[in-house]
């Protein structure tokens, strides 16, 4: 069972997005560190799984054998590098089709919940979009946004927009993400086995 989930948006997020769609794997290129960052969750221990809109299927601007060649290309940039996404989940859909997978609606993350078993109340995901996160908090993740992609308009502004989720957490990029969630993880440790450690040293006084 999988108990460290990390559930990532795509275009924006881990590589370049672009206004006239990301079409083939030669247009697909990685954000700087974001396959590095993928990789320091997985030596840490984190599963990742990805969650992404593509309605450029449902547009007719490219086919399911292009979007498998970027992916192709993303899980082979990834091994280089010593990371892993575990599975992509994507919505096929046009906006006018209205079906209940892409985001802001949380099919997508219902169907990851589904997939691995589990509860998806408090798994960090992480987006550069409001509908990213508003899809997140549908099945209680925890919100964190990236500024780049879509997310670079907020740079340098003390506060998000109130339409964001409350309690959005916003990075520079992917890597600042990890960087905030392997310190957040590794002091929790700390704190659990210094309890653990002063219980034992109670019982043993006792």
């Amino acid at each position: 069972m999988i108990t460290k989930l990390v559930i990532l948006d795509r275009d924006g997020t881990i590589n370049h997005d672009s206004d006239e769609y990301v079409k083939t794997a030669q247009e697909w290129t990685p954000m700087p560190g974001a396959l590095e960052a993928i990789a320091r969750l997985n030596h840490a221990g984190w599963h990742v799984v990805v969650a992404s809109n593509q309605s450029g299927l449902g547009r007719g601007l490219f086919d399911v054998a292009a979007l498998n060649a970027m992916h192709a290309k993303m899980h082979k940039m990834l091994g280089a590098v010593g990371g892993r996404v575990d599975a992509v989940f994507f919505c096929p859909h046009s906006p006018d089709e209205n079906c209940s997978c892409r985001k802001p609606a949380s099919g997508l993350f219902e169907q990851i919940g589904e997939r691995y078993g589990m509860d998806l109340k408090g798994v960090p995901a992480v987006g550069d979009h409001l509908r990213d996160l508003q899809a997140a908090i549908a099945v209680g993740c925890e919100p964190h946004l990236v500024m780049t992609g879509k997310g670079a308009q907020y740079k340098g502004q003390s506060n998000l927009p109130k339409d964001f989720p409350a309690n959005t957490q916003a990075h520079l990029d992917l890597s600042a993400f990890v960087d905030w969630l392997l310190l957040k993880t590794q002091a929790a440790a700390k704190s659990s086995a210094k309890a653990t450690q002063t219980s034992h040293s109670a019982g043993s006084s006792a």
